[in-house]
């Protein structure tokens, strides 16, 4: 997690642009087809890979291609991270193929892709390829053709997604199915994951709601819920019922259930802590502001004005989520704080009581509380001094 002391980045979320062609209603960035504002009006002419792929230069006030670069060069300073390039939908930037040929074959990063999978053909994918992205991520959020049309707001886009999926396939690119849980899908998860391992995808990862961006007008499944089913999918890993490389997101206490559970080797799954957001992960908005997590939209400093290094180790901040002490109410007296740490963004989302679609707040002007108790988790711990005693995990 850290070397000598500091923590360095394994995992970087680029937001490329604010543009998407889906109409998601739990999308933490507010993207849209027109960008609004933020992106301004999408700019080129010819679309890559047919008349549904491809769209254009960075959008007003999102980061240019020069720009973009040179956040590159910065982060392969501090260390070499995955890197996932995502929106919006970040292949309606034309110069997402060229950003993501500078990071692998220029800085030798690792670099992935994160898209609803409309936009990829064959083209597409030979062009991802050659370009160095070694996986795409693909959102599927049901294994039904009209459910998942309807949660995605476009007609077709199931179809399409599972098209691009095979494209990545053809061309050898590795795929995971990312599946955001909700009450509408919450009975379907299993379908869904047996559907991943049917059209190929090497990994599944299962997305817990965050009151942020447009996911704020949602409403979410119970805590009980939620702690049912990573206990039923942390039993199937066990069992070895599926051949997905399974994680849960935003639901860090899967962790505990892990270690709760027998059966399960966190090393050989390579499960090194449940929230990651500003120990190891961060996030790159679209116009260049850096925040702990993609769901945490806390502004902790802006690469165009500061260098991300200088933002990386001495924003205040990130300095504080990386201080356990720090955590509040139960979190800060888990015997498992040090491998779970709480949801920081659902922390922040369900005690601030501000609806925010999409935007960005500074630390000053702070109504929620990113460090306090994880409010969607039912255990109880033991309390510090048997924690202590105990210890499953209080030390790095």
């Amino acid at each position: 997690m850290h070397e000598n002391g500091n923590f360095l980045p394994r995992l970087i979320s680029w937001n490329l642009t604010f543009s998407c062609n889906l109409r998601c209603p739990h999308c933490y960035i507010d993207a849209s087809e027109s960008a609004g504002a933020r992106g301004g009006e999408r700019r080129g002419g010819e679309r890559r890979g047919g008349e549904n792929a491809g769209g254009g230069e960075a959008g007003a006030g999102e980061l240019s291609t020069a720009e973009g670069k040179e956040l590159i060069d910065q982060i392969a300073e501090v260390s070499k991270p995955i890197l996932i390039l995502s929106g919006g939908e970040p292949l309606l930037r034309d110069d997402l193929f060229e950003l993501a040929h500078y990071a692998a074959k220029e800085k030798g990063l690792t670099v992935g892709l994160g898209t609803n999978g409309t936009l990829i053909s064959d083209s597409v994918a030979r062009d991802l390829k050659s370009c160095g992205v070694s996986a795409v991520a693909v959102s599927l959020d049901s294994s039904s053709p009209e459910r998942h049309d309807a949660f995605r707001g476009v007609k077709g886009a199931w179809k399409r997604a599972l098209e691009g999926i095979a494209a990545c396939r053809r061309n050898g690119i590795a795929v995971q199915v990312n599946t955001t849980v909700t009450q509408q899908n919450y009975g379907e998860i299993y379908e869904i994951m047996k559907l991943a391992e049917r059209v190929g995808a090497t990994a599944f990862h299962l997305f817990f709601l965050v009151p942020t961006g447009r996911g704020v007008k949602m409403k979410d499944i119970s805590a009980e819920k939620y702690e049912q089913m990573l206990a039923e999918v942390l039993q199937k890993v066990a069992a070895g019922k599926t051949k997905l490389a399974l994680r849960p997101v935003c639901a860090p206490q899967f962790m505990r259930i892990a270690l709760q559970q027998k059966g399960l080797d966190l090393k050989k799954r390579r499960w090194t802590r449940g929230c990651l957001a500003g120990l190891t992960y961060c996030r790159i908005y679209p116009t260049g502001e850096v925040t702990p997590c993609p769901y945490l939209p806390l502004k902790v400093g802006s690469v165009r004005e500061t260098h991300f290094k200088e933002i990386w180790f001495n924003s205040p901040v990130l300095k504080s989520l990386r201080d356990f002490d720090n955590l509040k109410g139960k979190c800060g007296v888990c015997e498992y704080r040090a491998v779970c740490g709480g949801c920081r963004a659902r922390a922040y989302g369900l005690t601030s009581f501000v609806d925010v679609c999409g935007g960005l707040q500074e630390p000053a002007e702070l109504s929620g509380d990113f460090l306090a108790e994880e409010p969607w988790c039912p255990y109880i711990p033991l309390g510090r001094e048997e924690g202590e005693e105990g210890e499953r995990g209080d030390k790095n």
